[in-house]
C-alpha cells in the first residue's frame, strides 16, 4: 500500500453512485470511505437511467471531495476497490452490469495520470453531465489538469439544468458526512 506521509495530504475527488439498493449502499460506502479519508464536500446526487440498459433500475450518482495521503492508485485499489467488494460489487467484462456501489477516483490534486489501471482526470468528467454537475458544485473553479479551460467552460449548462436531483437523499448525504 502506497501512502504519503500525512504532511503530504491533497484534495480529491470519489464519484459515488450505484443502482442496487442504492441508498443504503451510498451510506454505507461513505461511512467505510471516512474510514481511510477525510470527506471534505458532498455533492447534489442525480437519478439517472441505466446507460443503454432500460431494464435495470436507475442509478443515483453523486461525488465527494477527499482529502487523502494515498497516492492515486493506492487510493484506487486499497480503498476504493476493497469498498466496493465489501458491499457486493461484482466486476465482470460487462461495463455497464448493475451494481450496488461504483466508487471512480476521478480528480486527484492536479495529476495528469494516463496508465492502463488508471486515467486522471476521469475522461467521464466531460461525458457524463452529473459528474461535470457535482465537480462544478464541489469546486466551481475548477480547472482540470491539464486543461487550460475551465470546467464550466466545457460543459454545455443546458444538459446539466436536466439532470433530474435527489432531493431527500442529497440532504441526508450532507447532514451525516459534512460537518
Amino acid at each position: 500500500m502506497e501512502v504519503m506521509t500525512n504532511s503530504a495530504q491533497v484534495e480529491a475527488f470519489v464519484s459515488v453512485a450505484g443502482n442496487l439498493e442504492p441508498e443504503r449502499h451510498l451510506f454505507a460506502a461513505m461511512e467505510a470511505l471516512e474510514q481511510h479519508v477525510a470527506i471534505t464536500g458532498v455533492s447534489t446526487f442525480y437519478r439517472t437511467p441505466a446507460i443503454g440498459r432500460p431494464e435495470q433500475p436507475d442509478y443515483l450518482n453523486g461525488a465527494v471531495s477527499i482529502r487523502t495521503g494515498y497516492s492515486p492508485l493506492a487510493l484506487k485499489h486499497d480503498v476504493l476497490r476493497p469498498i466496493e467488494a465489501q458491499l457486493g460489487r461484482q466486476r465482470s467484462s460487462d461495463r455497464y452490469a448493475a451494481r450496488p456501489i461504483d466508487l471512480d477516483l476521478l480528480l486527484y490534486h492536479d495529476q495528469v495520470v494516463v496508465e492502463e489501471a488508471l486515467t486522471l482526470p476521469d475522461p467521464d468528467i466531460l461525458t457524463r453531465p452529473f459528474l461535470s454537475a457535482a465537480i462544478l458544485e464541489l469546486a466551481p473553479h475548477m480547472k482540470l489538469p491539464g486543461d487550460e479551460q475551465m470546467l464550466r467552460q466545457r460543459v454545455d449548462t443546458r444538459v446539466l439544468a436536466d439532470l433530474t436531483v435527489d432531493k431527500a437523499l442529497t440532504q441526508r448525504l450532507k447532514e451525516r458526512f459534512i460537518p
